[in-house]
């Protein structure tokens, strides 16, 4: 078991770590996949504060106040999402087979490590419902972000077609 300090390290890591891979995302591909990201971060924190009500998990180390301990939500879950649709939009296939390949490893052995530290631990949902619902949860992000591409192509065909843009 993990000291109450290397928790702190560990949780502050998790949140840094993966933030330090964004520049070599490329700022297009930032700007493109960030409202699909914040969607998720949405999803998953509106997730978190009914999980910890029912008491689906327990968040035992969070690094902020209240329902939601976005640890997890702003640095990999985020992060993932970005580069997930940085290399695999476009392909559905390749989307779904990249996110059930993670989703696995983040519902099984990445939560089980994080419960071995004592940073979170499920105890009303097991971990294949977890899985389930990061599966289920990747395609509707994809239609999102489909929507989202879609609304702006209309809108950037209809500014060139106009030639001007209204004010």
């Amino acid at each position: 078991m993990f000291n109450y300090n290397k928790k702190i390290i560990f949780s502050l890591a998790m949140v840094i770590i993966p933030w330090l891979s964004v520049p070599f995302m490329g700022k297009n591909s930032f700007f493109r996949f960030l409202p699909v990201a914040s969607f998720t971060n949405l999803f998953i924190s509106l997730l978190s504060v009914i999980a910890n009500k029912k008491k689906w998990w327990i968040n035992k180390n969070p690094l902020s106040p209240g329902l939601v301990d976005f640890t997890y939500i702003l640095g990999p879950f985020f992060v993932a999402t970005l580069w997930i649709f940085k290399f695999t939009y476009g392909k559905f296939p390749k989307y779904l087979i990249t996110n059930i390949v993670l989703d696995v490893i983040n519902a099984y052995p990445f939560a089980q490590m994080w419960e071995n530290i004592g940073i979170f631990k499920l105890k009303k949902m097991n971990h294949t419902v977890w899985y389930f619902i990061c599966v289920g949860f990747a395609i509707v992000i994809y239609g999102f972000q489909y929507i989202i591409e879609k609304t702006i192509r209309k809108a950037s065909t209809s500014v060139a077609v106009s030639g001007k843009i209204k004010e």
